[in-house]
């Protein structure tokens, strides 16, 4: 099972709700989550903002929009 640092996990979050990730890498991503309140509570937010987009942001924003909010997900992340 892959081991995932807080930052790795910010870089595949949307692999990961795209259930893009192999078995092994879910697993770790899931068991991560477990341990880490942050990274918990910035997946849900991340959960939170695709469900009131409808679909996955790359598919609805243009991409400038897009990058601003991941960048924001990120810094958020970040003063955690």
């Amino acid at each position: 099972m892959k081991r995932f640092t807080c930052d790795e996990l910010v870089e595949v979050v949307t692999a990961y709700f795209e259930d893009a990730l192999d078995q092994q890498a879910r697993h770790g991503m899931q068991a991560h989550l477990a341990r880490c309140e942050g990274c918990e509570r910035y997946v849900e937010q991340f959960r939170a903002t695709i469900g009131v987009l409808g679909d996955p942001p790359p598919e609805k924003l243009r991409a400038d929009v897009y990058d601003g909010l991941m960048s924001a997900f990120r810094e958020r992340r970040r003063s955690s």
